[in-house]
């Protein structure tokens, strides 16, 4: 069974965000960098496949040299090889063309499972693995948090509805699947795996190398850091005003009823 794990490299959330002159981009330069938190439970659970079923589980990254420190974690954890789609304008592409470039370069890999994280931290688009389905003509199923292979042609998947509610599907391999956090507990990388990741192959394809011809279809313009701000309010009154005042900033300022 072959299982490719896509990974995103993303901003450490302890990083102080910085906004590029213009305010179109990030500017990533002195800024720590580290693997997509969905993508973490991607990874573990496709760890879980194989040690189960067997097969080998590479790890795909899309951007420039920096990705490799992502790739070389997922080996670390146990991941037999890497493929890094190499573009330095990762940030220029729209959900659409990134879907369209990584199912350009699986094409023709004969993929069994297709997982990645529910949605990215930057963006939250939450649509790559979706696409990439509908591109390779997979089964798909999102927000995941159980599966099962029950055949060599068969995974059963649980998946989270909303309201508390769960539904399970018999998905036909080849498929496509979004992985919602807490589904598992990701390992650490072992001594061990650190070791061994050094010895395990990774492949770069480059965008030259690939069919891919896509049009954007969506640009960023301008990203805005949400300014902080604290207000104290004393209510007072009786109790009928002060429950009167309280369901007002409810409702009306904080809208959370």
């Amino acid at each position: 069974m072959k299982i490719v794990v896509l990974v995103k490299q993303v901003l450490d959330k302890d990083s102080n965000i910085n906004l590029a002159a213009d305010g179109s981009l990030l500017n990533r330069e002195d800024l720590a960098l580290s693997t997509n938190e969905c993508d973490s439970y991607a990874l573990e659970e496709a760890l879980q496949i194989k040690e189960k079923k067997g097969g080998e589980v590479i790890v795909l990254s899309v951007g420039n040299d920096s990705v490799l420190s992502v790739i070389k974690d997922g080996l670390a954890k146990g991941a037999d090889k890497g493929l890094h789609i190499k573009t330095d304008n990762e940030e220029d592409l729209d959900a659409l063309q990134l879907a369209k470039l990584i199912a350009s370069a699986l094409r023709d890999e004969n993929i069994d499972i297709v997982l990645s994280g529910l949605q990215s931290d930057d963006k939250g688009y939450g649509q790559t693995g979706v696409l990439i389905a509908e591109l390779l003509g997979l089964s798909h199923a999102s927000l995941v948090i159980g599966t099962e292979v029950t055949s060599d042609s068969v995974i059963k998947v649980k998946r989270e509805l909303e309201s508390g509610w769960f539904q399970w599907v018999d998905l036909r391999l080849p498929t496509s699947m979004t992985i919602q956090s807490g589904i598992n507990k990701p390992r650490y990388s072992s001594l061990r795996g650190i070791m061994m990741m050094k010895k395990k192959p990774i492949e770069t394809k480059t965008i030259d190398q690939l069919e891919f011809n896509a049009t954007q279809k969506t640009k960023i313009i301008k990203m805005y850091i949400p300014e902080k701000s604290k207000e104290t309010v004393f209510i007072e009154g009786t109790s009928d005003e002060i429950v009167n005042q309280l369901m007002d900033k409810f409702v009306n300022d904080i809208k959370v009823l």
